[in-house]
């Protein structure tokens, strides 16, 4: 109750407060700032997925102006020689309010990363997006195979099903490309799992049968115990380093990301930024009340 309390007071608090924390886990308001944080990145060894912060709009001219700002990101983000690509979320393009123009948007974006031979990854949201966001991914990868992915939350429970119908699209010459984590979205019991155990359990299991069906992981966590359940499923199929990624979120656990660099491993850094960087912080503490306290205790750490 306490932290519910909480998550539901500090979208009232000043912003100058809130950035006291935020500031370490956003890459800043500016996609300049963006790369100058993803270059770093990548001159300590670790690839990029850069992704402009937004979610759910009210318009059609809101999406429009995202997809715009979409193509600057690629366009500038390419001309400065970061190795990263990108993630988008469908509802910055309005999946709720038109599919199809939604599809159109991300469509455009899909095609001017691979004019650069580039990659973005749709990032699934809560429930009522996850059909949509399967269809938009048949539908673009028809046209762009090797430029297009999407997440999947292993605390759901039809997750292992849609891995299964998706196989089809699957190849050796282009394995499916999906990022698999645990999901933050409030969903009920009823469709999704809620015990810690049950969900890394599923998790495993998503990612074991990746492996087996040869398609390439991402596995993003920084929960010790997924990233060495992992790690014992690449010894287990003898998987190449090149077949599988790790990934994790801009600020977060910088000790594991870099014992797994270290060890040879693929790691992608989640990297957002953007001037809707406030909504973005009080909406996923409203999504996950248990993370009010470790806030407030890094706030007033630093202030």
């Amino acid at each position: 109750m306490i932290n519910t309390l909480i998550s539901n007071i500090l979208p009232f608090m000043p912003e100058k407060l809130v950035w006291l924390f935020s500031k370490d886990y956003i890459a800043g308001e500016t996609i300049e700032q963006a790369i100058v944080n993803a270059l770093q990145l990548n001159s300590d060894g670790m690839m990029t997925t850069i992704d402009v912060l937004g979610e759910c709009i009210s318009t059609l001219e809101e999406a429009d102006a995202n997809k715009k700002e979409y193509l600057e990101v690629i366009a500038k983000s390419e001309a400065a020689g970061v190795n990263g690509n990108y993630s988008l979320k469908p509802t910055f393009f309005g999946l709720l309010i038109d599919p199809e123009v939604a599809y159109n948007h991300i469509r455009e974006v899909v095609a001017k990363a691979a004019s650069y031979r580039n990659f973005v990854r749709i990032d699934m949201e809560d429930s009522p997006c996850t059909d949509l966001s399967i269809d938009l991914l048949r539908r673009i990868k028809e046209e762009f195979p090797e430029n297009i992915g999407l997440v999947f939350q292993a605390y759901l429970k039809r997750t292992h099903n849609d891995l299964h119908n998706l196989s089809d699209l699957n190849s050796k010459e282009i394995p499916l490309n999906f990022r698999i984590c645990k999901g933050i979205y409030n969903e009920s019991p009823e469709i999704a799992y809620k015990q810690y155990e049950n969900i890394n359990k599923h998790f495993l299991e998503d990612v074991e049968y990746m492996f087996q069906q040869k398609m390439y992981p991402a596995i993003a966590t920084h929960d010790k115990n997924v990233v060495n359940g992992t790690l014992e499923l690449v010894k287990k199929y003898k998987v190449s380093k090149n077949m599988y990624e790790f990934q994790m979120l801009y600020g977060v656990t910088p000790a594991l990301r870099k014992s797994l660099v270290d060890d040879g491993h693929r790691m992608r850094v989640y990297v957002p930024f953007g001037k809707q960087w406030f909504g973005y912080c009080t909406r996923r503490l409203k999504e996950n009340p248990k993370m009010a306290g470790v806030i407030i205790k890094a706030i007033f750490k630093k202030s």
